[in-house]
């Protein structure tokens, strides 16, 4: 068993689930893996299955339907608190996260200190993505920067979903009170672990649009983002 868990969400993700798991094991430094799937209907639990029976610490959490990429992470929160991993990463499965940089968010919380680390797209506004349209870039570069003057955190990729934890930062924020559910969790779990004084480190990646599978975002998840983090930024001065 490793001390680092990797926590790969997937819904219909057949065409990449095999790859992002054969990538992840690849690395130098031993990674455990749970996939938290949301009963995909193109099989992508099926492919895990078959995966489990050459890979033992591959496991998988079959969620009876698809209720957002923020409550995935916390049923994986919860899994990985309960069997005492010291760090939890984030990660995509579409390859938008590169699995070379697993080690590199590891190594921020285990050798350099900090409590939690992102994968950072905008690190001090020079901006790695490739293959997005402008109006995508344009949307993610300046929420960033909307949810960075809002709420005067310190780190330059908000909406960063390639981040590692230490178990203790988990443990100190109260997840059965995380409000959002999509494009704003990112958000809001970054935010509350710098309120709670947890120190961050972030690591400069290049991030890489899909080439294969459908995109998760919606209009409804940007809704979220923008007027959730005025409401979080408020009720955090109420108290």
């Amino acid at each position: 068993m490793s001390n680092t868990l990797v926590i790969i969400p997937t819904y219909n993700e057949k065409e990449n689930i095999e790859a992002i798991v054969r990538a992840v094991f690849s690395q130098e430094k031993q990674f455990d893996i749970l996939v938290v799937d949301d009963s995909s209907p193109d099989g992508t639990g099926n492919i895990v299955r078959n995966l489990q029976q050459e890979f033992s610490n591959l496991f998988l959490e079959v969620r009876q339907e698809k209720n957002g990429l923020g409550t995935a992470y916390i049923h994986g929160f919860n899994w990985a608190i309960s069997r005492n991993y010291d760090y939890i990463i984030e990660m995509d499965a579409d390859f938008s996260h590169n699995p070379n940089d697993l080690i590199q968010l590891y190594s921020a919380c285990a050798i350099d200190g900090a409590d939690f680390s992102v994968g950072s797209r905008y690190l001090n506004n020079k901006i790695n993505v490739i293959n997005w349209d402008f109006k995508r870039l344009f949307l993610s570069y300046f929420a960033s920067k909307y949810v960075r003057f809002i709420t005067k955190i310190p780190i330059y990729d908000t909406t960063a979903g390639f981040v590692c934890y230490k178990r203790k930062v988990l443990e100190n924020i109260d997840l059965d009170k995380i409000k959002f559910v999509g494009y704003a969790f990112q958000i809001e779990m970054k935010f509350k672990a710098w309120k709670k004084g947890f120190k961050h480190k972030e690591i400069s990646i290049i991030f890489t649009d899909r080439k294969k599978g459908t995109s998760k975002m919606s209009g409804s998840i940007i809704s979220e983002a923008v007027f959730g983090v005025i409401k979080m930024r408020f009720e955090n001065l109420l108290k």
